[in-house]
């Protein structure tokens, strides 16, 4: 029983798992008695959805070993389609909750879509070449929202490439009107719903990780030759993570459109993408709960700071700084197992004795 507490894997899940858990009681028990300010309650989904994305991008790169810039067109495709979906469903479904919900799902699956259609010819790909592809289809996807007028009235939809050709019977409205985007959408998004999102991430990805799927695909990245001499179909297991992400991603989208009544496609650019893969890197490849550390330190304390103008940016820098020092300090990781491994010996010699 104690082999199994003290496990490496295991105590990587569970802290992860807490973390999310002990931020999400501390944060609602702080809104129910003390109460927080505004600033602060405009991150928590925006936070949420940039953790979800972040851990998602980490099953490619720190996991799969391979490198996408991407991961913000999944999102805006996820985004872009959860909004649709639920303006859609608006004057048939008054429940939010399950609104928000279906929307999700649908964001998540038409970015997996996606994500297996651009998946069958990049993977083909490596290194650079892949990141530049990847790149290449955000860059894409967000020219074509840039170019799509969509709106919807008593005859159904509405669809044209051409500004002001879209004409809309009485009572009709707008879903996407190009450079715009969305607006006018109800705001859907809760905390709770970021916080349950977190959860279902993490389950998946830890269920695939410490799987037989994550062996095979962690002996690829590690071994390529020698993972296709044992009979490994690489391809394959990079094409189904990189799917999984996808979706992923997609439902975080989802969530962060239904967070604004107004979303433009500009705000899934190139720097979305970097933004979400430095989360990764100073979190540490492979590690999630490191990912989720560095998401909300480099996302929320640029905000908090916003009042020290002359110093914000230093401060900044100098936690950024700390972070790289601190993931890839061999000699602190080699401590930190050290502890681990001094309080298992002694409890696993607490269970012996107790046995005897």
């Amino acid at each position: 029983m104690f082999k199994k507490i003290f496990d490496k894997k295991h105590i990587s899940r569970t802290v992860s798992y807490l973390i999310v858990i002990v931020g999400y009681i501390i944060i609602q028990l702080m809104m129910n008695t003390v109460g927080i300010k505004n600033l602060f309650k405009s991150l928590l989904v925006p936070t949420c959805c940039y953790i979800v994305a972040a851990l998602s991008l980490n099953l490619v790169v720190g996991v799969s070993g391979e490198l996408s810039l991407g991961h913000s067109g999944f999102m805006s495709v996820g985004a872009f389609a959860g909004i649709l979906v639920s303006g859609l469903l608006e004057p048939y479904l008054a429940m939010g909750w399950l609104r928000l919900l279906i929307a999700m799902l649908v964001g998540g699956v038409i970015a997996g879509i996606v994500g297996l259609l651009i998946s069958i010819p990049v993977l083909k790909l490596q290194g650079d070449y892949l990141a530049i592809v990847t790149l290449a289809f955000c860059q894409i996807i967000k020219s074509l929202l840039n170019n799509i007028y969509l709106g919807v009235d008593n005859n159904g939809l509405h669809f044209s490439f051409v500004q002001n050709k879209v004409v809309l019977s009485n009572g009709g409205r707008m879903l996407l009107s190009g450079p715009m985007g969305a607006t006018a959408t109800t705001r859907l998004a809760t905390f709770t719903a970021g916080f349950l999102l977190i959860l279902f991430a993490l389950l998946i990805i830890y269920n695939l990780t410490y799987s037989r799927f994550g062996r095979t695909i962690m002996a690829a990245r590690d071994n390529r030759i020698a993972a296709e001499s044992v009979g490994i179909h690489i391809r394959n297991t990079k094409m189904l993570a990189f799917v999984i992400s996808a979706i992923l991603a997609g439902m975080s989208g989802a969530l962060f459109g239904l967070n604004y009544s107004t979303l433009q496609p500009a705000k899934f650019d190139f720097n979305l993408s970097i933004l979400i893969l430095v989360y990764v890197v100073l979190g540490g490849l492979g590690n999630m709960t490191g990912t989720i550390f560095a998401t909300i330190i480099l996302y929320v304390l640029p905000e908090l700071l916003r009042g020290l103008q002359d110093y914000r940016m230093l401060i900044y820098s100098m936690i950024l700084i700390l972070i790289m020092l601190v993931t890839n300090n061999q000699s602190l990781k080699e401590k930190v197992e050290a502890l681990i491994l001094k309080i298992k010996t002694r409890f696993l010699k607490k269970g012996s004795v107790a046995n005897d």
